[in-house]
């Protein structure tokens, strides 16, 4: 079934938690380890922003339910930030829009040229750039939404796994999206395979590892992905993506851990 972007631009909604206890945080804090993994989590959703800023120069923006999506997309990422900032707050961990600034303008010329790079990726592409951008945020969602229910699982705190689970509701909403989109594009272009193919096999990398220190996506990584369980979610995004068309056989996500040294 396809996508309804209209029912999904008129149920979009910010993830509530006001109605979760976060205060029990202060008698029952979480370990470091997953504090440093909640705090790469909350970065990644409040860099979205950036993410969106380049695909404005690309074909994606010039379609409607493109630019509708993206638009609600951005919204619930942004709150999804924000209740991770909450929960790191309680714990004594400031997460400000300030920090965020300075860690991006240490990217310097990288982070000035990537919407450059993406006009220019756009340009050779033309419209088959939009099923690229599909099968890759496709990549990007299932694997937020596993390390979201991973998080839960690991921690085995019910109001943690409760936020946790409500913020992976509206990442399964997202999945759907690229999911969809992908493979409609991807059937219906053969160009748009060999682009796509190309693309994840030999750039993507896991969520966070273009703004984040090698050090910590290896963490996190380790933290969510690791040991036999970690490995089957990791090769769930993987038989996911490679359920689409032209997608077969690719395995990107534990290519990703191998070539981090995240033991299986």
């Amino acid at each position: 079934m396809a996508f309804d972007v209209d029912k999904y631009t008129a149920t979009s909604v910010a993830v509530n938690w006001s109605d979760l206890d976060l205060e029990r945080f202060r008698d029952n804090p979480l370990p470091d380890s997953s504090l440093r993994t909640l705090r790469y989590m909350a970065d990644v959703e409040y860099h979205t922003v950036c993410y969106t800023r380049d695909l404005l120069t690309t074909p994606s923006h010039k379609e409607a339910d493109m630019s509708a999506f993206m638009t609600m997309w951005n919204r619930e990422e942004f709150w999804h930030g924000e209740a991770l900032a909450t929960v790191l707050g309680i714990h004594g961990i400031t997460v400000d829009f300030d920090e965020l600034k300075a860690n991006r303008l240490k990217l310097g010329w990288r982070d000035k040229l990537d919407p450059i790079k993406q006009s220019i990726y756009g340009k050779i592409a033309g419209t088959d750039f939009v099923a690229v951008h599909m099968a890759w945020g496709a990549a990007n969602e299932y694997s937020a939404i596993t390390a979201y229910n991973r998080m839960a699982e690991l921690e085995n705190d019910p109001v943690l796994a409760e936020l946790l689970k409500r913020i992976a509701k509206q990442e399964a909403r997202h999945v759907a999206f690229y999911t969809s989109q992908a493979r409609d594009r991807l059937a219906a272009s053969k160009k748009s395979q060999v682009l796509a193919r190309f693309a994840l096999k030999n750039f993507w990398a896991p969520v966070g590892s273009s703004i984040m220190e090698r050090e910590e996506v290896v963490h996190v990584m380790g933290h969510l992905m690791g040991g036999p369980d970690g490995r089957k979610g990791a090769k769930k995004i993987d038989a996911a993506i490679s359920g689409l068309p032209g997608m077969q056989g690719l395995r990107i996500v534990e290519d990703s851990l191998d070539a981090l040294g995240i033991a299986a």
